[in-house]
C-alpha cells in the first residue's frame, strides 16, 4: 500500500489504521507545533485518532520552527 508523505512515496506492508498511528511514525515525540493535511483538507489534531487513512492519500505534515 502507499502514501505520498511530503510529496514523497511511501510503502509500507500495512497501511497505518489512522492519522494518529502514521504521526507516531512520522513525528515520533512531536506533539505540538505541527499541522497536517489528508488530500489538500487539514485534520485537526484532535481528529488524528478518527482520520482513516486509505491507499494512494497524500499526507502532508508540517512543523513549525522559530526564525524570523
Amino acid at each position: 500500500m502507499e502514501l505520498t508523505i511530503n510529496h514523497q512515496k511511501k510503502e509500507f506492508n500495512h497501511l497505518p489504521s489512522s492519522l494518529e498511528i502514521l504521526m507516531q511514525l512520522e513525528a515520533p515525540g512531536k506533539s505540538k507545533g505541527i499541522a497536517v493535511a489528508v488530500n489538500n483538507l487539514v485534520i485537526p489534531k484532535t481528529s488524528w485518532a478518527d482520520t482513516m487513512l486509505r491507499d494512494k492519500d497524500s499526507i502532508l505534515i508540517i512543523t513549525a520552527t522559530q526564525g524570523g
